[in-house]
């Protein structure tokens, strides 16, 4: 994928860029992988916000992703790479021998044409869907299961892989995108290659209308509120926040707090921490 850049014929050109979609080969999803996606506005069933900055944008129908890839010994070949609006990475359109189709995460380097299997007789190849014991340690991976036969949860958007580093009885050892080390039971699958699209992360949005189509709204700084609306609000012109550190509208502590428990039962799966720092 390349990046797109436009001429400045307003201010919000200059700085603006976008993907040139060199991927894609299909643009006209899968009627029967498609389905409706009923907006909520970041409400909950009872109609209040629970998540701010949430509303409006373009419409979108959501594309069902095998992320399972339990259609085992059957070969499967690519029809298309497409466009998907609901996440960073491209997604690939497959047709099994059988006749079924699927969306799978289109990895870096999947063309048209080309075959690809699940299952633990496939090849060690891009796009190959197979339990991490069939897996040489040192491949870079994606689309990783934490549990067996969930799906993969782990390591999916654009540009990301995992490499497996080790083998040792029931779990194999894995170093995530974040720098983390985590054990995963040996029997999950994953997803040969890296995850395409790489260059998503480079595209300027430019201007506050394309956050907008993307359904984010506007965030308003709490130094600029009054203190009844934020504990950092009021003062007169530029002030600090006035407190030992950052809050939520609420006065919970925010920005660098660690909300994770200290005894959940998988941190005893974690080796290493992103920050570098073993798990005690």
């Amino acid at each position: 994928m390349g990046i797109k850049t436009y001429n400045p014929y307003t201010p919000s050109r200059r700085h603006m860029t976008g993907s040139d979609f060199s991927e894609i080969t299909k643009t006209t999803p899968e009627k029967s992988l498609v389905v409706s996606l009923n907006k909520n506005s970041g409400r909950n069933n009872q109609g209040k916000i629970t998540v701010r900055h949430r509303g409006g944008g373009s419409r979108r129908k959501y594309r069902l992703i095998d992320f399972k890839r339990k259609k085992d010994g059957i070969q499967a070949k690519v029809i298309g790479i497409e466009y998907d609006p609901n996440r960073s990475a491209n997604i690939a359109l497959i047709c099994y021998a059988d006749g079924e189709k699927a969306y799978i995460l289109a990895p870096e380097g999947l063309k048209d044409g080309m075959k690809i299997m699940n299952g633990p007789e496939a090849e060690v190849r891009i796009g190959n869907c197979l339990p991490l014991s069939d897996i040489p340690v040192g491949t870079q991976v994606h689309n990783i299961e934490l549990y067996p036969g969930r799906g993969g949860q782990m390591v999916r958007s654009a540009g990301t892989s995992a490499q497996l580093m080790a083998k040792e009885g029931k779990y194999a050892t894995l170093r995530l995108p974040s720098g983390e080390m985590r054990m995963v039971p040996i029997i999950c699958r994953a997803s040969v290659g890296v995850v395409g699209n790489g260059e998503h992360n480079l595209i300027n949005v430019g201007k506050a209308g394309r956050k907008r189509h993307m359904g984010i709204r506007p965030t308003v700084r709490g130094s600029v509120m009054n203190p009844n609306d934020h504990p950092h609000g009021g003062g007169e012109g530029k002030t600090g926040i006035g407190r030992p550190g950052p809050c939520t509208p609420w006065g919970k502590p925010a920005l660098g707090l660690k909300t994770r428990k200290k005894n959940k039962q998988s941190n005893k799966l974690i080796v290493r921490r992103r920050d570098g720092k073993a798990m005690k």
